[in-house]
């Protein structure tokens, strides 16, 4: 008998096939998804088993308007509930707007949601189920699910009060035994990734659990199939004697892996396995998908396009590397957005991807949502210069120069972008020269005209994310914030056009990177 799975991961709340930048149709999105996925289940030769791998309820237009709406974030589920999915797994970006949210969109879901590392103080899953069996033709598969330990980096510590995240490999540890007892075939679906090459097993981040897929594969036995997230890459293979998949982001793959089992007198054996990934951009969307949430996307459009302020000069981005090398009138933006937000006279952002294209002469909220495209917060925190300096430094690792030409470090680009963690401040006046060996590169750093002291306090506006050390930044953490700023930046940013109809596009190129 072959079982099929399948799975989606990291679809961030992109229902119909658009970027809602433009009109034109893209190769992602649930509602292609869900024509893929019956076409592939009307192909499957035996039982299918569908798995949603996390980081739904967050990361799109459509998904922010929901959430700040008055609809429930059941009309945003409704899609994935459409999918027939056997299990869900939590991702770190169902998080980000809070428990009560959280705990709606669970309840929301028809189909069991798991996440077996996050326990509560008595040692139980804190949101109840670690595992759900599903028996198929005779034969029970179990499915454990996993999160990312690494949560308490990036969330607000009241969002997770209470919890506790453990390591995916030690709760495999104690659970996959134990699942072995009581099903014939156990399979793992992590909204995690991978911190080592597939083949060479040399480190491809830091170490710091973040990630732990290929430790988990290398370290707990008794696993037949594990469907992974968390890090957007596109992933089908076996390691390790186990079939892997990743799909990508937004449903632009259907994660399959197919199981051939033979049972012998009440014993069920894996005699084959075949991992693949599935391009959903040829199918049609499907209509019943759609429908679901096409009212809620009339009104997201008409908010979408309304008006909020114009610009004087130019403020699109043509070359997202060039704004990182050189102070781009976006960036100037931002930062001047947080410190109007937070009384800070410093702050730092970042250009998070290579996607937005700035703002034209008419900013919209579709502009303003299409660039910056998290549901930031911000934080003061109060740090002594030597830590500014430190988190500068970090931040030249980001670049590097080859040939006398600056471009991204590699390393950061693969296996996953990381263009969010290359920060741009503003209100200091800093140097970065990429001749300087690593940890030395920041050459000049000055504020309000006059050299930093190492142990002079500083008061810094960032992001939510970077303020409590996401993206590895030490130096930063939740016990520096002094004050937080609870309103989310594209509401900030729409406030502050509100006040300032009219913006220039002006830099006052306070950061030099020198090649």
């Amino acid at each position: 008998m072959k079982i099929t799975f399948l799975e989606t991961s990291d679809m961030h709340g992109y229902v119909a096939p658009t970027n809602f930048s433009d009109d034109q149709e893209q190769g992602f999105g649930t509602a292609k998804v869900a024509a893929k996925m019956k076409q592939l289940k009307a192909e499957a030769n035996g039982p299918v088993i569908t798995i949603e791998n996390g980081d739904f309820i967050q990361g799109s237009p459509l998904s922010y308007y929901i959430a700040k709406s008055q609809h429930p974030v059941a009309a945003l589920t409704a899609p994935v509930n459409q999918l027939g999915v056997d299990a869900h797994v939590l991702g770190n970006h169902e998080f980000n707007y809070g428990l009560d949210y959280l705990k709606e969109a669970i309840s929301s879901y028809q189909s069991p949601v798991l996440a077996a590392n996050i326990v509560n103080d008595t040692g139980e899953p804190f949101f109840g189920q670690a595992y759900t069996i599903i028996e198929k033709e005779g034969v029970k598969i179990a499915v454990l699910g996993l999160v990312t330990q690494y949560i308490p980096h990036w969330e607000q510590p009241a969002t997770i009060k209470g919890m506790t995240f453990q390591s995916i490999v030690d709760t495999a540890k104690v659970y996959v035994p134990k699942l072995r007892e009581l099903a014939d075939i156990v399979v793992i679906s992590y909204h995690g990734g991978f911190e080592k090459d597939l083949t060479t097993g040399e480190p491809t981040e830091l170490l710091t659990g973040e990630n732990e897929g290929y430790q988990l594969l290398h370290e707990v036995s008794g696993i037949d199939a594990l469907f992974t997230g968390h890090q957007h890459r596109e992933i089908a293979g076996v390691v390790n004697g186990v079939p892997v998949v990743q799909p990508g982001f937004r449903g632009s793959f259907i994660g399959k892996i197919e199981l051939t089992v033979n049972t012998d007198e009440g014993h069920v054996r894996v005699v084959e396995r075949e991992a693949a990934l599935v391009p959903v951009a040829d199918a049609a969307p499907d209509e019943a998908t759609l429908a679901l949430l096409a009212p809620i996307n009339e009104e997201l459009n008409t908010w979408l396009d309304q008006p909020l302020g114009q610009v004087q000069g130019d403020m699109r981005i043509t070359d997202p590397m060039g704004a990182r090398i050189k102070e781009h009138p976006y960036i100037e933006f931002i930062n001047q957005v947080q410190m109007a937000a937070s009384g800070a006279k410093i702050s730092g952002t970042a250009l998070f991807n290579n996607e937005g294209k700035g703002f034209g002469s008419t900013i919209t909220m579709r502009d303003v949502i299409t660039n910056y495209i998290y549901p930031n917060t911000l934080a003061v925190v109060q740090v002594t210069g030597a830590e500014l300096k430190a988190a500068l430094e970090q931040t030249a690792n980001y670049l590097v120069s080859e040939g006398g030409q600056i471009i991204f470090n590699p390393a950061f680009i693969d296996p996953k972008p990381q263009y969010y963690n290359y920060d741009m401040y503003e209100g200091i006046e800093y140097t970065i020269d990429l001749r300087q060996p690593t940890g030395h590169r920041i050459t000049s750093l000055a504020f309000e005209g006059a050299a930093i002291g190492m142990e002079q306090p500083l008061d810094i506006v960032i992001n939510q994310y970077r303020a409590v050390g996401g993206g590895n930044y030490d130096m930063f953490s939740a016990d520096k914030i002094i004050r937080e700023i609870q309103v989310d930046m594209t509401e900030l940013i729409a406030d502050y056009l509100k006040a300032h109809p009219m913006i220039e596009a002006a830099t006052n190129q306070n950061f030099t990177v020198i090649a």
